[in-house]
């Protein structure tokens, strides 16, 4: 088993990438600076990055935070989903053994798919998953204090770091990607995405949308091992869906599952050139392949179920 260090390490510089403002894929070459050094930000954006780059960022909130999840945060999900959740494949997760970080990776049909999925894997207490962080668009959570409070209350301020969609700051995306891709490469950093960038809002859960290529360029930069996982039954309305756990007759209540595939081969792409754009999307094309595949047997499970 490799050594796991408790220590924080300071990020490292950037590289040079192309950019999409929405996944956060580098343009060029510049030194990580903080969020809070750049004029780009609005004074209301400067103070909350400022507030959760510390948490994420320095060791003792960073500790903190990691107690508030092992002593709240899963408890609480287990609570409220423990009537309706259905878990399948976490024996992948249980056999992993990594050397860097791990990059979960699922379908995005709800808010709340990726807390489901961290918060049942601190509860199975395995060795590699220490510290989570989970991306996300900057719109609301850090421009408004309103998602600050819902970052702390729900996350503990683990949503992060943020993504700017706002083209004329999608620079500032450079800095979140060399951070996610610094992150990975450490043992016990857990880091939460959606290939598809966005919610598929279909009527069926097994349309997804394309895979962005900034999953792609996370996974190959940082060679942390990628797990690929497929939610179903995650609604929007968090409040109706508890209620519902709670009920006495089962109608009305749609069971939440959450099935983990083994991790994913991106065979030679491995070793592809990181800076290749085209290998990018090649290799998160690969990844949501593995997610579809997972959601594909689920649909097969249960229409054999049901005849």
């Amino acid at each position: 088993m490799a050594t796991r260090s408790s220590n924080f390490v300071p990020l490292g510089p950037p590289a040079d990438f192309s950019v999409n403002p929405i996944q956060g894929v580098l343009a060029s070459a510049a030194m990580d600076v903080s969020y809070t050094a750049t004029s780009e930000l609005t004074p209301t954006e400067r103070v909350l990055v400022g507030v959760c780059e510390s948490i994420n960022e320095k060791p003792l909130p960073k500790r903190l935070q990691r107690v508030f999840h092992n002593s709240f945060g899963k408890h609480f999900i287990r609570l409220v989903s423990s009537n309706l959740l259905e878990v399948n494949g976490i024996e992948h997760a249980e056999a992993m053994d990594p050397e860097r970080g791990v990059l979960l990776c699922s379908n995005h049909r709800s808010f709340f798919d990726m807390y489901m999925v961290t918060s049942i894997l601190r509860n199975e207490r395995l060795p590699w998953f220490r510290d989570v962080y989970f991306p996300v668009r900057s719109k609301f959570f850090y421009d408004q204090w309103r998602g600050l409070a819902i970052n702390l209350a729900i996350s503990g301020g683990a949503m992060y770091p943020p993504i700017f969609r706002d083209r004329n700051k999608s620079g500032l995306n450079k800095v979140a990607v060399n951070r996610i891709v610094n992150l990975l490469e450490r043992p016990g950093a857990v880091v939460g995405v959606h290939p598809e960038g966005t919610r598929s809002k279909g009527d069926s859960p097994y349309d997804l949308l394309p895979a962005k290529p900034g999953v792609g360029q996370m996974a190959l930069r940082s060679k942390a091992t990628v797990l690929p996982i497929w939610v179903s039954g995650m609604s929007n309305d968090f409040a109706k869906q508890v209620a519902s756990n709670f009920r006495a007759d089962t109608v009305g209540r749609t069971p939440v599952r959450v099935t983990f595939g083994a991790p994913v081969d991106l065979g030679d792409l491995a070793s592809a050139d990181v800076n290749s754009r085209k290998v990018h999307q090649q290799a998160a094309d690969h990844i949501m392949a593995d997610i579809a595949k997972i959601g594909d047997e689920e649909r097969l499970r249960l229409q054999g179920s049901l005849s």
